[in-house]
Order: structure tokens, then C-alpha cells, then sequence
């Protein structure tokens, strides 16, 4: 079955940096748009970061320079690198495939920015 299992969140303080990782199976990974949403606690969920099969990213303004979206295709696994990161980026981090009209979810992993 198909499978989304985001890791590496935490808490860190302000100006740290988090590596979060996406690892999936039960679809043909390389196919598909790869995001990172969030949703911070009383506030709807947040696009974070895209990218393609090709690699090419694209990413919400608020982070961009911040974070980097990457993807291992041999290793069916998304990731997402944080640095300088801010309290304001602490919410829930979800990672999502589509292709077509599948779409995919992951659980989510919790990130915490405070000192």
C-alpha cells in the first residue's frame, strides 16, 4: 500500500537548522510532483515547497533562501533542508505526492522553533 512517512523534525532554536525527510513506497515515486506543506497550530495548511521529477523547486516566499527542497528518485524519498530557521516556522510539516489525480499524504512531523 502506498506509504508516506515524513521524520527528522524537532525542536530547535531560532537560526537552527532541520533536516526533514520523506520516505515512500507504493507508487512509482519518480513520476511524481513531491511538496512540504505545514500547518501551524489554529491555521490552515501552508504550500511550503514543490518539486518536480526534474528537480526543479519552486517555494513559498516566506522561506525561500531558508529552505531547499531535494529528492532522491533511487531512494523513493523527498527531503527538505531548514536553516535560519524562525519561530514562525513552527507548524506541522506534511509532505504530499500528486500525479494526475492521485494525490498522497504523509502524517506529518512536528517542528518546534523556540529558545
Amino acid at each position: 500500500q502506498v506509504q508516506l512517512v515524513e521524520s527528522g523534525g524537532g525542536l530547535v532554536q531560532p537560526g537552527g537548522s532541520l533536516r526533514l525527510s520523506c520516505a515512500t513506497s507504493g507508487f512509482t515515486f519518480s513520476r511524481y510532483y513531491m511538496s512540504w506543506y505545514r500547518q501551524a497550530p489554529g491555521k490552515g495548511r501552508e504550500l511550503v515547497a514543490g518539486i518536480n521529477s526534474s528537480g526543479r523547486t519552486n517555494y513559498v516566499d516566506s522561506v525561500k533562501g531558508r529552505f531547499t527542497a531535494s529528492r532522491d528518485n533511487a531512494k523513493y524519498t523527498v527531503f527538505l533542508q531548514m536553516n535560519s530557521l524562525k519561530p514562525e516556522d513552527t507548524a506541522v510539516y506534511y509532505c504530499k505526492a500528486v500525479f494526475g489525480m492521485n494525490q498522497y499524504w504523509g502524517q506529518g512531523t512536528q517542528v518546534t522553533v523556540s529558545s
